[in-house]
């Protein structure tokens, strides 16, 4: 196999939660660069459409179904409705998450539960539906759990978010728990650990500490719109076949200093 082949994914199924908008979409648009059939999901229909619109515009074949990751009663039909369109889902990526911004102890209940709901509960019952349905009778799939930068370490004066590093760290110990349970299903689990990026969930933070940010990060930069896509392409192809329960850090060496 050439090496090209080896990154190709040509007729390859996908599914990428919070693939509306940010990190998801920039997934989203790789895969589908590489060949990938893509199904995105996310709460909101109108950003589903903006997205839908986006990815048909670079000539890739998108379905969008909206849907609640919160409300885990709602993830069977989520499944059931990708591998009633396409037979089967080759590329789980599970990307969509939340944050919440508090003082330890003042940490609202309700935030802290939101948080791991969707950060970890959820991307567990999508992975465990997904495997049982589709991945483990065809002995073959990819799990990428976008994991971040914060499940490796504190939180920086004036990022009071215990909650989503908590989460975090839980995501990478997902990974490398599932992935030791299902390499022999030939179900490759791995990681990615974005820094900063521009997003929503990242706005209010980068209004106050993007400066900061920056100075302390050795290629002095934030992440880009182009800065996820050979990882997640990587990880989702045979180019990465050997390579299961591992974590990779797409953040400009913010955690080397």
């Amino acid at each position: 196999m050439s090496v090209k082949d080896l990154f190709q994914l040509d007729g390859k199924v996908a599914l990428i939660t919070g693939g509306s908008r940010g990190l998801g979409l920039q997934m989203a648009e790789a895969l589908g660069e590489m060949g990938c059939r893509v199904a995105i999901t996310a709460r909101k229909a109108g950003e589903l459409e903006e997205a839908k619109a986006h990815l048909q515009g670079r000539g890739i074949e998108v379905r969008t179904i909206i849907n609640d990751l919160q409300r885990s009663e709602g993830i069977p039909g989520l499944v059931d409705e990708v591998i009633s369109a396409h037979g089967c889902i080759d590329i789980l990526i599970n990307n969509a998450g939340a944050t919440w911004g508090a003082p330890a102890e003042d940490y609202p209940d309700d935030a802290w539960h939101k948080v791991m709901n969707l950060n970890v509960n959820a991307p567990f019952f999508l992975a465990r539906e997904v495997g049982k349905r589709s991945m483990i009778p065809r002995r073959a799939g990819k799990i990428i759990n976008v994991a971040s930068v914060a499940g490796l370490k504190g939180s920086p004066t004036g990022m009071n978010t215990i909650a989503y590093n908590t989460s975090k760290a839980a995501a990478i110990n997902f990974t490398r728990a599932l992935a030791a349970e299902w390499g022999k299903y030939n179900i490759n689990v791995n990681a990615i650990c974005p820094g900063f990026f521009p997003s929503k969930m990242s706005a209010g933070l980068l209004d106050k500490l993007e400066d900061a940010i920056v100075a302390r990060t050795p290629l002095r930069r934030l992440g880009g719109d182009e800065d996820l896509k050979g990882p997640v392409v990587f990880l989702a192809s045979e180019a990465s076949r050997h390579i299961t329960g591992q974590y990779l850090a797409v953040d400009g060496g913010s955690i080397i200093v």
